[in-house]
This record gives C-alpha cells, structure tokens and sequence, in this order.
C-alpha cells in the first residue's frame, strides 16, 4: 500500500460535486500501513477540471491550475485542495487537525447570465476543522468530518461526512478509491449560494425564496492514482453529487445533479 497518498486536483475549493475527502485520499492510510512517514513530502503539478459553472447550473465550465500538495513531518501541510494546515494530533488509526482553506465565490460576469442580477459572492478564507478514522488494515474503511466556516461571503458553516477504501486491484503502482459523502450547510450559508432577495426578485426572473438550513447534497466520488514512476503520477477524480432538500428547490437551481472530472499530472519529489 506505499505510495498511496494523493494531493488533491487544482483549484479544488472552488464548490463543486467533489467530496471533500478526495482532497486527501490515501493520507491516512498511509499513515496506517508504513512504517514511517518522510520528513517532506512534495508534490507539484498542473490540473484541469470540468464542472458546473456554478452549483445548481447546468452550463459546465473547464477550469485549470496548479496543483500543490506540501506535508512536513505529517504535522504541517500546504495544499491546493486542503488548504494550510496542521495535524493538531495523528497516529496510525486517527488524526485531527485545522486549517485556513478558501471558497473562490461566484461571479455572474464569470458563471454566466444565469446569475445575472444575483451579485456576486466575493471570494473568502474559510476556517477548517477534520478529523479522519480509518477502521483497521484488514478493512481499510476511512471516514473523514470536516465542518467549515466562512470568514466572508455568507459568513456561514458547511460541512460534509465521507468514507471511502482503496477499491479491487490497488497496488504500488496503481491506487484508486471511492465513497459516497454527504453535504450540510446552515441556513446563512444556504441563503448566500441558493437564495434570492426581494431585491434579487425584482430585477430578475426569479421569485423570492428563502432557503433553510439542512441537507445539501449527496453523492459519490472517486479518486485514482497511477505512478509513471516513483516521481511522476496522474490523478483522475470523478464526482456525482444530487442537491438535497433547499439546495434543489431552490429557482436558481436548474439541474440537482452535478458532476465533476479532473486529470492532473504531479511530480512527486
């Protein structure tokens, strides 16, 4: 199971169906299954993604970018997909940690006339807290809880539980994962990125609407690695999220299903 830990694909916090834990995928089984971790680890590279323009939309956009994942004695880490951090406590079998990450917003001049007339949400830093759990070498299920709060935007909290196990035929060459995940935020966050204003209703074709807090979206998603050799490797996430609850019904939403892919190459020093 060596080499198994993955950065995570560009410009990752952008929202998108991408489950949370497939920024990470393999760190804490990595953690589990050798016998010691490097003083550095470094991966850098250049990623492309295909993905809703915006959540609820269903035009797709291709965004590209770097790819940056930095860990020093797994304690501390640089990431593109997690952000700046550190691993408050990690063993074998569990880890906890924070870190400052981002939400890159939504802008109708860049997600397209769907959202004209809604604003835009202005990019924003976001708090982190995770913990990750993975049950035993023999059933190398992980499960991973991070909750999130805005520091802008909607100053509000989203978080998201997911689980996953390195699938059939993972080896020292070629890993891959995949789990399901689910998606809640509160009623600020919800009404920042679904609701509409009496404002809002005015100058466009939506009708107000309010939306609560709860259930975001579900989903699934997968996570491979294959390692040209021990330094170049190719990363390939795919997701399926379906809004839930709020999220679906609200008038900005056209499609609750989302979807999402990005191949990125690394070079792992």
């Amino acid at each position: 199971m060596g080499g198994i830990a993955a950065a995570g694909p560009a410009l990752a916090q952008t929202p998108s169906p991408l489950a949370e834990w497939q920024y990470s995928s393999g760190i804490q089984l990595q953690r589990l299954f050798e016998p010691t971790i490097p003083t550095w680890e470094v991966e850098l590279g250049l990623g492309t993604s295909l993905q809703p323009a915006a959540p609820g939309l269903e035009r797709y956009k291709i965004q590209a970018g770097p790819a940056i994942d930095i860990r020093y004695k797994d304690r501390f880490f640089l990431s593109s997909g997690e952000g700046i951090g550190a691993n408050l406590f990690s063993f074998r079998h569990i880890s906890v940690g924070a870190a400052i990450t981002y939400d890159l917003g939504r802008s109708p001049h860049i997600d397209g006339r769907d959202l004209n007339g809604l604003g835009t949400i202005h990019p924003t830093p976001e708090i982190k807290i995770f913990a990750t759990w993975v049950v035993s070498k023999s059933f190398p299920l992980t499960i991973r809880v991070d909750e999130r709060k805005q520091l802008g935007a909607s100053y509000g909290y989203i978080g998201d539980v997911g689980a996953y196990m390195p699938m059939p035929g993972s080896s020292e060459k070629f890993a891959w994962f995949f789990g399901p995940t689910l998606t809640w935020a509160n009623t600020r966050y919800m009404n920042t990125y679904f609701g509409v204003s009496h404002t809002q209703a005015a100058s466009t074709r939506y009708s107000y609407y309010k939306p609560h807090g709860g259930l975001d979206s579900t989903g699934a998603g997968l996570s491979a690695d294959y390692f040209i050799n021990p330094h170049v490797i190719i990363n390939v996430d795919a997701a399926y999220s379906r809004l839930l609850s709020s999220a679906s019904n609200s008038p900005i939403t056209q499609n609750s299903n989302q979807g999402f892919v990005s191949i990125t190459g690394l070079y792992k020093f």
